[in-house]
């Protein structure tokens, strides 16, 4: 039975979309799927982490800011990988967070 199999594979005339290439087919399929894999995830990915990161590193104290959770604040205070929030307009809510955790930025003006 596998014999017969194997003659069958060995004797089809390549039908059907680059079936006649045999393993060149198989390698293009694959070659093409990458490259549409590549431009359809990762290249719009690195795009928006590159936004991610100059938006973060374009902070400065006194700018508002929209955390991931939703609270609104202005930064009084950053740190290497941190900074301090004050929420609303009582002095006493500041609230350490890393930088990751900030959605949004607007300039002060």
């Amino acid at each position: 039975m596998f014999n017969l199999l194997l003659d069958a594979a060995a004797n089809t005339s390549g039908g059907g979309f680059l079936g006649g290439l045999g393993i060149w087919g198989t390698v293009l399929y694959i070659a093409i799927f990458g490259v549409f894999i590549y431009f359809v995830i990762i290249r719009p990915q690195k795009k928006e982490q590159k936004k991610v990161q100059a938006m973060l590193s374009n902070m400065e104290v006194g700018d508002a800011v929209v955390t991931t959770s939703g609270f609104y604040g202005v930064i009084i205070d950053i740190t290497d990988e941190d900074v301090i929030v004050e929420f609303g307009n009582n002095k006493n809510c500041r609230i350490p967070m890393k930088k990751s955790a900030i959605a949004q930025i607007e300039k002060a003006e």
